[in-house]
């Protein structure tokens, strides 16, 4: 688990009761190749106040922000959830299979479960599921009292990747409560839209071939938009694990004011 002490503000719950539709199926790609030990994630430090970021796996994770519970891409099955407290807010990035996965949607989401997706995703779901999302395109910025939620895009720039994620079908998302802004980025490159975010103060940054970007368009990215803390995550690929601590390099050289954080997306499997 992961507690920023950036934020230590009265924990309100600010989600009303939404009922709206949901997600899509697909796979970028989670392989098992052996990452080197340099790689090992670290502890997370712990605070009684603030966001927390639980990982699941991979795309996956739970965060709690300002009082309300939100799974990003659930998958992995119900059991995966287990010991976590019910969403409020299910975020879905895209349709591939490590973002979407119906039979764990239909696990977590509650009756009263507000699932946010884009469009393409909403179309892949059973009609219990779309009948409680909310679609978000590009750019659409959805307020939840003192949470908002805006859609950001995410797509490749390499021509050899343009097939994986084409502009528009997908979302990355910027959360915001009280101020505190947290930045998913989804299966993305270093897109301008990207390089264009302001006062993030924590962001989820993705990088693994050839599905989204390399470690160094990553951090050179990071330096950009200049987060005040950055989480790898979605960073095994095929058939390479990307190299974390070469991310932390980079992003500590070129500005050591941005930590970077590792958690354990990946538990049980080799490092």
């Amino acid at each position: 688990m992961y507690a920023s002490p950036l934020l230590s503000r009265k924990r309100t719950a600010v989600f009303p009761a939404l009922i709206t539709l949901m997600l899509l199926f697909g796979a970028c790609g989670n392989p098992v190749k052996k990452e080197s030990a340099q790689n090992t994630p670290e502890p997370a430090p712990e605070v009684e106040t603030g966001p927390e970021i639980k990982p699941i796996s991979h795309a996956t994770a739970v965060l709690s922000l300002g009082g309300t519970i939100l799974y990003l891409d659930p998958v992995g099955g119900g059991d995966a959830f287990s010991g976590h407290p019910a969403p409020d807010v299910i975020l879905i990035t895209d349709v591939h299979g490590d973002h979407y996965n119906r039979e764990t949607l239909e696990a977590v989401a509650g009756s009263a479960t507000l699932i946010i997706a884009p469009e393409a995703v909403i179309a892949m779901m059973p009609e219990r599921l779309a009948q409680q999302a909310t679609a978000l395109g590009n750019g659409a910025v959805l307020p939840l009292g003192e949470l908002s939620i805006t859609a950001i895009p995410m797509y490749n720039l390499r021509e050899e990747a343009l097939k994986f994620h084409e502009k528009g079908r997908g979302n990355g998302y910027v959360l915001e409560q009280d101020g505190f802004r947290v930045y998913v980025s989804g299966d993305t490159e270093d897109i301008p839209e990207m390089r264009a975010l302001e006062n993030i103060d924590v962001a989820l940054v993705c990088m693994n071939l050839p599905y989204t970007m390399t470690v160094e368009r990553a951090a050179d990215a990071v330096l950009e938009f200049k987060p005040s803390r950055v989480f790898p995550y979605h960073y095994r690929g095929n058939p390479e694990v990307s190299d974390v601590s070469r991310f932390r390099a980079l992003v500590e050289a070129g500005n050591p004011g941005i930590e970077v954080v590792q958690l354990d997306w990946y538990p049980g499997q080799p490092y």
